[in-house]
């Protein structure tokens, strides 16, 4: 691996381009949980009984910053490093530079964990506003984002570098992303699942991304969280070359 303090120079690069269109990038991560906050949380909530203590809007909020963090880097790393490293050809031009294709890819992952820290932390200062963040705590929140934003890069920047055209993401959406979204605690807790969905669960990085973050705002800190935090790292650390090998391969193979 060909890796410096070069990657920060691709993540400058990505950051100018989006401080020129940040207002259109930040809208629908920014508006679609907050229609899942109002239909669901106010509007499915008042016929929905307490949940371990908490109203079903006060569950619910949590995991949406969880929610929103994954698919704004989920959608970085796909198809704006897809456009980026095809149609673009900015990875090209890149590494006409001293900067090499791993820092690129590299560089790539941390704007898109960058992106997760900044659409999550953005519905977290939303549902504080609405009085749905009782706990200090809470600021730690942002930290569980850097790992929920590099886990969901490796992933989107391994699809990146196997799918052959921009429409194969639909599968990796499709069967990949949404059932995360669906079954990893977000809108219901897991307890009446059969347990095969259970143990399936506890293999989903975005499961252990909610049982951080909704601990973290509710005020509910225990040392469960030491095991969510080691096993987010772990799926970094094992899932950290494959980026790397698969599109060192597709641009110089």
């Amino acid at each position: 691996m060909n890796i410096s303090y070069r990657v920060w120079k691709v993540f400058w690069r990505n950051f100018v381009v989006f401080r020129k269109t940040w207002m259109t990038n930040i809208m629908f991560n920014f508006l679609e949980p907050l229609l899942y906050l109002a239909a669901m949380g106010y509007g499915m909530g008042y016929y929905i009984p307490d949940i371990k203590g908490m109203s079903y809007l006060q569950f619910l909020a949590p995991g949406l910053i969880a929610s929103s963090a994954m698919w704004a880097t989920a959608s970085e790393c796909t198809y704006d490093s897809f456009v980026r490293m095809k149609f673009q050809k900015t990875y090209h031009a890149i590494v006409a530079t001293p900067v090499s294709l791993d820092e690129v890819v590299v560089g790539e992952m941390l704007f898109g964990t960058f992106k997760s820290v900044l659409y999550g932390t953005v519905i977290l200062v939303v549902i504080f506003f609405l009085g749905l963040v009782p706990s200090p705590a809470a600021l730690l929140v942002p930290l569980v984002l850097v790992l929920c934003g590099f886990i969901f890069a490796e992933l989107g920047m391994i699809w990146t570098g196997l799918v052959p055209k921009i429409d194969t993401f639909s599968y990796f959406f499709t069967l990949i992303i949404t059932p995360m979204f669906l079954f990893a605690g977000v809108f219901f807790p897991l307890d009446a699942m059969p347990a095969v969905v259970r143990n399936l669960a506890w293999f989903i990085p975005l499961y252990h991304v909610v049982e951080m973050v909704r601990p973290l705002v509710l005020g509910q800190v225990t040392p469960a969280l030491g095991g969510h935090v080691l096993w987010l790292l772990c799926f970094a650390a094992v899932f950290f070359y494959p980026p790397l090998y698969l599109l060192r391969r597709r641009l110089t193979g």
